[in-house]
């Protein structure tokens, strides 16, 4: 079956692709991956994936500092993602939202990180690319604020509840599913979710080189997921929301190109 996707997460600038990416992206175009949005986390990241997008075809890159390292993000550092986000390649806002799982930063200062992200993508008319984990009661009501001049965005490795599924629908956004779903023990409600998400608002991405599928067989020895495995992230999808690959591959790669303009 000769299949397209849309990979629109994955973290290629990280460490463990330094020494053999050319091959990691090989692989990805065999699987049928057409295309690969490289996730910006902190300016230097960003830097990196869209020096990437330079290097490789078929890549582009978001800008952004992910809510982890938000307490990092003073003003120079947020001038310094504007610049970027003039680039063409450059195509989304972000990562950026909230994460108060973790609490690696203050949440104040993760709350206005993120209202300065929406505030450029605002500014450059570029979608946003927005984490939430834990966060969902003032992420919510943050975006809402902004949702009327956005772009759009995704919800990117959504793993939350059907009330904030449908919150984030009734604002139009786009919806990112991960290896996360492959995942028996803490992924079982993302089956029946994923069968509410509309059509036209489901994307797929693997957050490599985290969240390897774990029903992924045989898996690799390194443990490292990448962009190649998102078919294991198609194959749970399709199967439980009880339609072919094939439609599902066609309508989140139609999805992204709509969403990023690849």
């Amino acid at each position: 079956m000769k299949i397209s996707l849309v990979d629109i997460g994955a973290n290629l600038g990280h460490e463990s692709f330094d020494h053999d990416l050319p091959e990691v992206i090989q692989r990805a175009v065999a699987a049928g991956i057409v295309h690969q949005l490289v996730t910006g986390t902190t300016l230097a990241a960003s830097r990196k994936a869209l020096s990437l997008c330079h290097q490789y075809p078929n890549l582009s890159a978001t800008a952004g500092i992910h809510p982890h390292e938000a307490s990092h993000a003073d003003t120079e550092t947020l001038r310094g993602i504007r610049a970027l986000l003039d680039d063409p390649l450059i195509r989304a806002v972000g990562e950026t939202g909230l994460d108060f799982n973790r609490d690696y930063s203050p949440r104040p200062i993760q709350e206005s990180v993120f209202a300065e992200h929406l505030l450029m993508a605002v500014q450059t008319g570029k979608p946003v690319f927005l984490h939430q984990r834990d966060a969902h009661s003032r992420f919510y009501p943050i975006l809402k604020d902004y949702r009327d001049q956005l772009a759009g965005g995704v919800v990117h490795c959504f793993t939350d509840e059907k009330t904030a599924l449908y919150d984030y629908l009734d604002l139009d956004m786009y919806i990112g599913i991960t290896g996360w779903i492959c995942d028996e023990r803490r992924g079982q409600h993302l089956l029946e979710l994923v069968k509410e998400i509309p059509h036209d608002r489901l994307l797929l991405e693997t957050d490599a080189p985290y969240l390897l599928p774990r029903s992924l067989r045989p898996k690799p020895k390194s443990r490292r997921n990448e962009p190649a495995y998102l078919t294991e992230v198609l194959q749970t999808v399709a199967h439980f929301c009880e339609r072919s690959p094939a439609l599902i591959a066609e309508e989140t790669t139609a999805n992204a190109r709509r969403l990023f303009g690849f």
